[in-house]
C-alpha cells in the first residue's frame, strides 16, 4: 500500500500568498474525516535503537492513532555523541511492522547522517527523513548542523508542520511553518522537570498566533545531556488553546485526541 502522505522538504515560496485551507483537499476541509493524533513518551534505553524501536512499536499499537508523535531523539535518547541511524536500519523493523498493522505514521526522533537531529517518518512502507531540526540548542551545535527549511506532511488531507524542541521557542520557525499552510504544529521536545511549563507556554503562543492544533511529545524519565529527570506531560492543544489530551510524567504514557 502506498503511503498516504507527502513530505514537503522545501520552503514554499508561494507561502506569502497561501491558498485558503478549505481548498487543500479538493472537496474542501469540511469533507475531511477527523484525524486521530497521539503524543507518546516511551521508555528509552540510551543508544539502544532496537529496544527503543520496540517501545515505540508498543506505543503505536496502544494509541491506534493515524499519527503518533514522539520526543526529540526518541530512538537513541539525548546522547549527542551517539552514532547516526540509517534509514534502512533493521533495528527499526518492529516499528515499521507496528505502523503497518494499525495504519500509523510515526514521527520518531533520531540523529542522521549530515549530521542532523531529525524527525523520521515511519510507516508500514519504511522509513524516511521528514524534517531536520533548524534551531540547535546548547551543545548540539558542536556535533550537528541546522536544517535549512521548514517541513510539512500531508496526511489524509491534514497538513502537519514539524518541529523539534528549540524550534518551538523561535517565533520565526512557527511563522515560516504556518506560512506553508498547516492544520497541526507537531513537535518532539525534551525539557527537565524544572522547565516543565516551557512546552505549555510555547504551545499557547503558537496557538494564539496561528490558530492551529499543537501536539508536543515530551521526553519522560532520564536521558543524556544532564536530563536526569525529564518533564513528560506530552499534550495536544486545540486551536482555541484548550488542552485536548495530556499524559502524565511517567515513561510509557501517551495521550490522544481526534482533530476535526
Amino acid at each position: 500500500m502506498s503511503p498516504r502522505y507527502e513530505p514537503i522538504l522545501r520552503i514554499d515560496h508561494e507561502a506569502d500568498h497561501p491558498t485558503p485551507r478549505v481548498t487543500r483537499t479538493g472537496g474542501g476541509a469540511e469533507n475531511r474525516t477527523p484525524l486521530r493524533l497521539a503524543v507518546a513518551q516511551p521508555p528509552c534505553v540510551p543508544l539502544d535503537v532496537a529496544e527503543n524501536a520496540r517501545a515505540h512499536a508498543d506505543a503505536v499499537r496502544a494509541a491506534r492513532a493515524r499519527v503518533v508523535v514522539f520526543p526529540e531523539l526518541s530512538l537513541t535518547g539525548y546522547e549527542l555523541s551517539g552514532p547516526t541511524v540509517p534509514m534502512g536500519d533493521r533495528r527499526l523493523t518492529p516499528l515499521v511492522d507496528a505502523c503497518a498493522e494499525v495504519d500509523t505514521l510515526a514521527l520518531a526522533g533520531a540523529p542522521i547522517a549530515g549530521d542532523h537531529i531529525a524527525v523520521l517518518a515511519v510507516t508500514g512502507d519504511g522509513v524516511s527523513v521528514a524534517y531536520r531540526k533548524m534551531w540547535l540548542g546548547g551543545a548540539e551545535a558542536q556535533r550537528f548542523r541546522p536544517g535549512e527549511a521548514p517541513a510539512v506532511l500531508d496526511v489524509d488531507g491534514w497538513r502537519i508542520g514539524l518541529a523539534v524542541c528549540k524550534d518551538t521557542g523561535v517565533v520565526a520557525h512557527a511563522q515560516a511553518t504556518a506560512a506553508l499552510g498547516i492544520d497541526v504544529y507537531a513537535a518532539g521536545v525534551l525539557e527537565s522537570v524544572r522547565d516543565a511549563a516551557v512546552p505549555d507556554e510555547r504551545a499557547e503562543r503558537i496557538v494564539a498566533a496561528h490558530r492551529v492544533w499543537v501536539a508536543m511529545a515530551s521526553f519522560a524519565g532520564s536521558t543524556g545531556g544532564g536530563y536526569t529527570e525529564a518533564a513528560g506531560r506530552s499534550a495536544i492543544w486545540t486551536p482555541q488553546g484548550d488542552v485536548a489530551a495530556r499524559a502524565g510524567t511517567t515513561p510509557g504514557e501517551w495521550a490522544g485526541a481526534s482533530i476535526h
